[in-house]
């Protein structure tokens, strides 16, 4: 059982990187910025009240899940998501699937993962990947994160997709069933930059967006007085660089392929101010990326930065971000406003 006509492709990260190849192969040829961007699914919260390894947990881009949601409306886009209680159900319903031909995406525990090498395996359960055959007891997995196909034993793969804890998969296996091929991309990007521009400027909490940038910076540079322990400092600075750039929450990377985003729009839809946010937003995409090499040699006791020069540069990350939106937000009105005149 192997569907031969899919073509793994390597991706920057996995969920995003999983719905471009879905949607590729069932017709809808989009790529993996244009899939992010139009989902309106970058972002950056910072939640005290939800631990990973004991801290709280930091995120640059929406819940699993969230970018094939978040084009629903814009391409038509009807999924059929299944989860299951039985492993052996759920097993039995993959293997369906590919007999008839049909690649499925699944969410997965990236811990049961052998192909993943030991030091990127730990306890993440948001991991997204497409399984396209299976020959034997191995399943082919086009995971987005690896150049090439991997294989999967079934009884490996069985517990990544019933891992336990948060974002429990329960055996989440999805694949596209409609969509528009017509999609009207003007509209459909003017959707998905204004939910963006919104949620970063404006969310009604001070834990998501531009606002969370800024306070987690606040936090860091306190971080002698809340946690006096230089050890535990460590951690919890680095805790916030694994989920940046390990655990496929975006970070750098979603700012420089939302950057690609706008460009691709900007050149489409010929319009110079996407161009221009475009190139601020790679910068940054450069200035996280500065943040995460000082968090790292922070992390590892390396002489270098202090907590305040950290803050610095997290609040240099905010400062461009909010600029970035800031114009976005100002051409998003104003094409809203040739819309009405148009009509």
């Amino acid at each position: 059982m192997i569907v031969n006509t899919f073509q793994h492709k390597h991706a920057g990260h996995c969920e995003s990187g999983v719905t471009a190849n879905l949607l590729s192969f069932y017709g809808l040829k989009i790529s993996e910025p244009m899939a992010l961007g139009l989902s309106a699914t970058l972002t950056f919260a910072h939640l005290p009240f939800l631990k990973v390894g004991g801290f709280p947990l930091t995120t640059y881009r929406m819940p699993p899940g969230s970018i094939y949601k978040g084009l629903r409306k814009s391409l038509g886009l009807t999924m059929e998501r299944r989860t299951f209680r039985d492993p052996a159900a759920a097993e039995a319903a993959l293997d369906a699937e590919l007999a008839a031909g049909r690649p499925v995406g699944l969410q997965t525990s990236v811990y049961w993962l052998p192909y993943f090498p030991p030091e990127m395996r730990f306890h993440f359960n948001a991991h997204n990947l497409v399984v396209y055959g299976r020959e034997g007891d191995d399943y082919l997995i086009s995971d987005p994160v690896f150049d090439r196909p991997q294989r999967c034993p079934a009884a490996d793969l069985r517990k990544a997709r019933f891992a336990r804890g948060v974002f429990a998969p329960k055996g989440l296996m999805y694949r596209p069933l409609a969509f528009k091929a017509d999609f009207d991309l003007d509209a459909a990007v003017r959707r998905g930059i204004g939910k963006t521009w919104k949620m970063m400027l404006h969310a009604p909490v001070p834990i998501v967006g531009v606002r969370a940038i800024e306070r987690v910076a606040d936090r860091i540079a306190g971080l002698d007085r809340k946690i006096p322990d230089p050890r535990v400092q460590r951690l919890w600075v680095g805790n916030i660089v694994r989920m940046q750039e390990e655990i496929g929450t975006g970070g750098g990377g979603f700012r420089f392929m939302y950057a690609a985003f706008l460009q691709d729009c900007g050149e489409a839809l010929q319009q110079p101010a996407l161009l221009e946010a475009s190139a601020r937003m790679t910068e940054a995409g450069d200035q996280w990326r500065q943040f995460a090499l000082l968090g790292a040699q922070f992390s590892r006791k390396r002489e270098g930065p202090g907590l305040h020069e950290l803050a610095g540069q997290l609040r240099r990350c905010a400062a461009i971000e909010r600029q970035v939106y800031e114009h976005l937000k100002r051409w998003s009105k104003g094409r809203a406003g040739q819309g009405r005149s148009a009509t």
